[in-house]
């Protein structure tokens, strides 16, 4: 595992926070607030903006100018994917998690406390992550492909016609029902680059499932893929053979006991690059949100990532 670094310029004084508005279940405009004048006493210069344009045309002209101290992202995964995404290579980046799951900063060891953030920005360590990409878009947690992507897609839709307010786990629970009424598991295989070029894999048999992995958890804390490490300059792949609701929950279930590895029709793996095909239509999703249609290459960027974190961080590693 990689360990974080010092700051390498502590006169760095700016610090911009990006507030996702209608991330997590409830508002967190109070924290943030607290936040703001935390950093201020701190004698930090503090914005805080919700448009990701002029966030990310102002966090890149602080860090270019070397003003920049840190990019806090208060929302979920999907929100510190959409930064990373928008913001220059080397802008660091830290987070106040409040989307549903967290992953990535549950993970990091990050916590819904402003004094816990004030101090990481204050005396937290630089940590080089890796990042995937996915048809040329960072992800930061994890790609799924399949059903899964079809209750994202299903989520995404509502918002878009006009659904107000939060996103919480309930959000989910019609959009899963939908998709367990109509969605037909279509074949999907993978090709793991290896050597002069892709493999079929696992053993070129067709899967239902398919998860591409840059750190442990998924969901509300599931371990599908237990050794993933987004410092290791890998991808971590889990597939499922066989389609349908029974499955699906005895896959749930498996993975919630840490025992999917035991199931002969789970397949997990490592890798750098992978391509995932479909000869039908099947959605993928990139940290919660839609990423598109198969097929998609896969690959990762080692250390493409600049976090600052918990200076607790380089001791313990806030195991997953």
């Amino acid at each position: 595992m990689s360990q974080p670094d010092a700051i390498s310029s502590p006169k760095t004084d700016h610090v911009l926070i990006c507030v996702n508005p209608i991330a997590g279940r409830y508002s967190v405009g109070s924290d943030v607030f607290e936040l703001a004048q935390m950093l201020r006493e701190e004698r930090f210069t503090v914005d805080v903006l919700t448009d990701l344009t002029e966030v990310a045309t102002r966090a890149n002209v602080w860090h270019a100018e070397g003003r920049l101290r840190a990019l806090v992202g208060v929302g979920g995964d999907g929100t510190a994917a959409e930064l990373a995404n928008r913001v220059a290579l080397g802008v660091p980046l830290t987070l106040f998690p409040a989307g549903t799951s967290n992953l990535l900063a549950r993970h990091l060891g990050f916590h819904r406390n402003p004094a816990d953030v004030c101090r990481t920005i204050a005396t937290g360590r630089i940590l080089h992550f890796d990042a995937g990409t996915a048809n040329g878009r960072l992800f930061l947690a994890m790609i799924g492909c399949g059903f899964d992507a079809d209750v994202v897609q299903r989520v995404h839709d509502y918002r878009k016609a006009g659904r107000k307010g939060h996103i919480g786990y309930l959000s989910y629970v019609k959009p899963i029902f939908e998709s367990l009424r109509t969605y037909a598991y279509p074949e999907i295989r993978v090709f793991c680059a290896q050597g002069d070029g892709p493999i079929a894999c696992p053993k070129g048999r067709a899967v239902r499932w398919a998860f591409v992995f840059n750190l442990p958890r998924y969901a509300w804390g599931i371990k599908l893929a237990p050794g993933a490490d987004g410092t290791d300059g890998q991808l971590d792949l889990c597939t499922f053979d066989r389609g349908s609701l029974w499955n699906g929950l005895r896959y749930i279930a498996a993975a919630q006991l840490g025992r999917q590895g035991r199931l002969t029709d789970c397949h997990c793996g490592r890798g750098r690059a992978f391509r995932i095909t479909s000869q039908e239509p099947v959605p993928y999703q990139l940290d919660g949100d839609p990423g598109g249609m198969l097929p998609v290459d896969v690959e990762i960027l080692p250390g493409r990532m600049t976090l600052l974190v918990p200076g607790e961080y380089c001791r313990s590693g806030f195991p997953a």
